[in-house]
């Protein structure tokens, strides 16, 4: 009886803290990854504009 009580506790408390891994990776997968994602898209094409600037730049220096 107290095999089958200890083992009802048991699988009470851990069926939470699965769901709980569950959601967090879920969220993960659709919350935070597409914010990382846009994020470092964000930073590449601030990246190609100052690269863009610098050398419309140096060729107005080259024209003068």
């Amino acid at each position: 009886m107290a095999d089958a009580l200890y083992l009802a506790a048991v699988t009470l408390l851990f069926v939470p803290w699965v769901y709980g891994l569950y959601a967090l990776a879920r969220d993960g997968r659709n919350r935070f990854l597409p914010l990382a994602r846009q994020y470092l898209r964000g930073r590449d094409r601030q990246k190609e504009r100052a690269e863009a600037e610098r050398e419309r730049e140096e060729q107005e220096r080259q024209l003068y």
